[in-house]
């Protein structure tokens, strides 16, 4: 087996195909339904927020699509992305577990958001689109977009919720500085923002409301469409070539394929991103990963919402989309990993989370950061808050493997930095970070506002 702690591959060797897994799965995925009609949307009536490239790829029944030229050259700024044996962190856990992290902070925007970002914008350009809108929570996505935009040249406009926006404001000045426009959600400048704020003048905002606002200026401007960074098909397949990378560099290390496989969720991109190429290998038995998706304890779409038709924002201008589900009315507390503050998660990740193809645990915010600074005294990479939680799960199963002895393979996304997080650590160290138990009572009320399908 290779001694490197550093798996590199070679630019010649970014994937040039995306891959889709729904012609792999034992059922399809149930349709977006048109809220008016609740029949399952066409084309047409995604036409105005979408270019009909993306379209085509979110009901893509092929199993590979292939990755323009324009975006494997600017892809070539990062990827591929390394692929680290955290050996110090296995010293420093006495574990026989083997860990393993693909590390995607080493992208401009500090993520694995640009690997969606930037052939989003690549199609908006070549369809005439002069204005992209979108929302984001932690501003990875955002920033991501933002430096996507800034290759094409087309204007930006983002609204970041509330918590975020005061919480990470080197986010919103990275934005900024490539150019995009920024604004704090709910914001008094769309509808959607306004009938929030009067009701709530101190809403926290979530990821829901940030989506309204969006979507409402998209939808009112022929000249601007609108990009989400997470939890859409298309979205999911613009992640995979993170697992289709991750699998050439096992392949180049001499490794087996990993027996757990681990990462966290908000929407689902970075998790799906690491783990469906290897699900690919497993549905054709060539391989047998357990799979194990991690949320934080205070938004915990999977563990306990429920598997429903709801809208994917909080105003109701979405189509309805078949997803584990808080409520579209849930505003989640304002914890520091503002990228996984979603009430969903995402349809496709929900209906192979159905079928048993993955499971998925919660976790609690301090035993996340405690994770991370194990981390990071350990690797020397500071993670960003959200795979903290992925970091949590994979300590947890290293110390179990010391108990049991087991050499098992461990691998995980370490999908960002924190480097624009220092606030929570900070609160961190100072122990300040609470520890937060969501009423059930939270979740009823927010599960009554489900629409009747």
């Amino acid at each position: 087996m290779d001694e490197r702690t550093k798996i590199t591959l070679d630019e010649s060797e970014i994937p040039r195909r995306w891959y889709n897994v729904i012609p792999d799965l034992p059922a399809p995925p149930p349709p977006p339904l048109h809220p008016g009609t609740g029949q399952p949307v066409g084309p047409e009536d995604l036409a105005p927020l979408f270019p009909m490239e993306l379209i085509r790829q979110e009901v893509s029944g092929d199993r590979y699509l292939d990755i323009p030229d324009e975006v494997i050259d600017v892809y070539r700024l990062w990827r591929p992305t390394p692929l680290f044996r955290a050996r110090r962190l296995e010293q420093a856990l006495g574990t026989p577990a083997r860990i393993y992290y693909k590390y995607e902070g080493v992208s401009p925007a500090g993520s694995h958001k640009p690997n969606t970002a930037v052939p989003q914008a690549f199609y908006n350009a070549a369809e005439g689109t002069r204005r992209l809108t979108t929302e984001t929570g932690a501003g990875q996505w955002g920033s991501a977009l933002a430096f996507a935009c800034a290759q094409y040249g087309i204007d930006c406009e983002v609204w970041m919720v509330r918590a975020s926006y005061d919480q990470k404001p080197h986010r919103r000045t990275l934005m900024q500085t490539w150019g995009a426009t920024v604004h704090a959600s709910p914001s008094p400048i769309t509808a959607a923002g306004a009938k929030i704020l009067a009701d709530h003048p101190d809403s926290p905002g979530s990821l829901g409301i940030a989506i309204s606002e969006a979507v409402e200026v998209a939808a009112a401007d022929p000249a601007t469409r609108y990009a989400l960074g997470s939890v859409l098909n298309h979205v999911l397949l613009h992640q995979t070539v993170i697992g289709e990378e991750a699998l050439k560099q096992f392949a180049a290390a001499g490794e087996r394929p990993p027996d757990l496989i681990i990462g966290c969720t908000g929407g689902g991109s970075n998790f799906a991103g690491l783990f469906l190429p290897f699900l690919r290998e497993k549905l054709a038995g060539r391989a047998d990963p357990v799979i194990r998706a991690v949320e934080p304890a205070a938004c915990p779409s999977f563990t306990r919402g429920i598997y429903a038709y709801d809208f994917g924002d909080t105003a109701g201008f979405t189509p309805l989309m078949k997803m584990h589900t808080l409520g579209h009315d849930f505003i989640p507390d304002p914890v520091h990993a503002g990228g996984l503050r979603y009430h969903g998660m995402s349809p496709l990740l929900s209906h192979m989370y159905e079928l048993g193809l993955f499971e998925a645990v919660a976790k609690q915010q301090r035993e996340c950061f405690a994770a991370a600074v194990t981390f990071a005294k350990a690797e020397g990479i500071l993670p960003a808050p959200e795979p903290s939680h992925a970091l949590a799960a994979v300590i947890e199963e290293a110390k179990r493997c010391s108990e049991s002895g087991e050499e098992k393979v461990l691998l995980t996304a370490l999908c960002g930095h924190g480097h624009f997080d220092m606030t929570a650590y900070e609160r961190y160290l100072a122990g300040e970070i609470p520890d937060f138990e969501l009423p059930q009572s939270r979740i009823d009320a927010a599960l009554v506002g489900l629409p009747t399908v």
